[in-house]
C-alpha cells in the first residue's frame, strides 16, 4: 500500500470545516474494519484512510502547520501501513476495571508469538502469523495497544478472497483463548487492501492542503504535482504536470501515465464535489506536458 503523503493531507485550519463529515465517514470505515476477538482484545485493520485520519488528528491537537515536523509524523504513522501481500492491524486490550489493568496485561506478556490469521479448515488451514512492532514489545510487560501486520502469501490471500473458504482471526495465548469469523464485508476490505489503495475519504482543496505554502503545490507524487497556476482559466483551476518537464504526452512513459492519471483524476473528483462541474484540457503538443482541470466559468 502506498505511503502517505504530505500534500494529500489538509491544513488544520480547513480541516475544521471538514472535520465533522470526514470524521463520520472514517468510523463508518473503522467500525466494518473492527473485529472484537473474545472479550478483552480487539483488531483494527488498518489502511491508508484510518491512518490518514490520525494523522489529521494528531495534527488537530497539536496544532502542527511546519510541512517538516508533519512530514516527521507521517514517516512514523506510514510505518503502519501495510506493505505488498500484507494487511495490519491495531490490537487493543480492553479492560474497563481499571483496578485490573495491570494484572491482566501482565497475564498476556508473550501474546506476541500467539495471534494470528487462519485461512481454511482442518488440516489445509493456512496460518499467517502476526509479526508485532518489535520497538513496543518489552520481555516482562505488554501495553495495551500493538501494531502489527499479517504477511500472506499466494495461497491465503486466494482464500481470504475466497468467501466459501473460511477465515478467521485467533490468539491461543495460554491465558486467552479466542477466535472471530472475518465477517464477509471485512474480508472484502481486506481482499482490496492487498490490490492497492483504498479510495479517498479526504481530498484537499485548492487553497487547503499543506503543501500550500511550497510554491503553490497543492499536492504531489513522486514524478508529478498538481499546483495552482499564476493565471487561473477557470474556478478552481488546478495544473497537473510532470515534476521534471516532458516535451509530451507522447514522450511519457508508461508509470509517469498512471501518475498523470492518477492527479488529474484526484483534481477533477474534487471540483466536481466542489463546482458540480469540471473540464479537462491539454495540448498534445505543447512543448511541455500538462493537464489544466477546472471548473467552467
Amino acid at each position: 500500500m502506498r505511503p502517505l503523503e504530505i500534500g494529500e493531507l489538509v491544513g488544520i485550519d480547513a480541516y475544521e470545516a471538514l472535520r465533522d463529515a470526514y470524521r463520520a465517514r472514517v468510523m463508518r470505515r473503522k467500525a466494518e474494519r473492527r473485529l472484537a476477538v473474545g472479550d478483552r482484545v480487539t483488531l483494527i485493520f488498518e489502511d491508508r484512510e484510518t491512518i490518514r485520519f490520525q494523522v489529521q488528528e494528531m495534527m488537530r491537537v497539536e496544532r502542527l502547520r511546519d510541512p517538516e515536523k508533519i512530514q516527521d509524523e507521517l514517516d512514523v504513522y506510514n510505518e503502519l501501513l501495510p506493505g505488498d501481500g500484507e494487511v495490519s492491524a491495531t490490537l487493543l486490550v480492553e479492560i474497563t476495571d481499571a483496578s485490573q489493568i495491570r494484572a491482566e496485561l501482565d497475564r498476556l506478556v508473550g501474546i506476541d508469538a500467539h495471534v494470528f490469521l487462519e485461512l481454511g479448515a482442518g488440516a489445509d488451514a493456512l496460518r499467517a502469523p502476526a509479526r508485532f512492532d518489535a520497538s513496543q514489545l518489552d520481555e516482562g510487560r505488554i501495553s495495551a495497544v500493538h501494531y502489527l501486520k499479517f504477511a500472506l502469501g499466494a495461497g491465503a490471500a486466494a482464500r481470504l478472497r475466497d468467501p466459501s473458504s473460511r477465515a478467521r482471526a485467533a490468539l491461543d495465548h495460554p491465558a486467552y483463548r479466542a477466535s472471530a469469523e472475518l465477517p464477509a464485508v471485512l474480508r472484502a476490505q481486506l481482499a482490496a487492501d492487498l490490490e492497492g489503495d483504498p479510495s479517498p475519504l479526504l481530498m484537499p482543496s485548492p487553497g487547503g492542503g499543506v503543501a500550500d505554502a511550497r510554491d503553490g503545490v497543492l499536492f504531489e507524487s513522486a514524478r508529478v504535482w498538481a499546483r495552482r497556476p499564476d493565471q487561473p482559466i477557470g474556478r478552481a483551476h488546478v495544473v497537473v504536470e510532470p515534476r521534471t518537464p516532458v516535451p509530451s504526452l507522447l514522450e511519457a512513459d508508461a508509470a509517469l501515465e498512471a501518475e498523470l492519471l492518477d492527479a488529474v483524476k484526484r483534481a477533477a473528483r474534487e471540483i466536481l464535489a466542489r463546482h458540480g462541474r469540471c473540464r479537462v484540457s491539454s495540448d498534445l503538443h505543447a512543448g511541455s506536458l500538462r493537464f489544466d482541470v477546472f471548473s467552467p466559468d
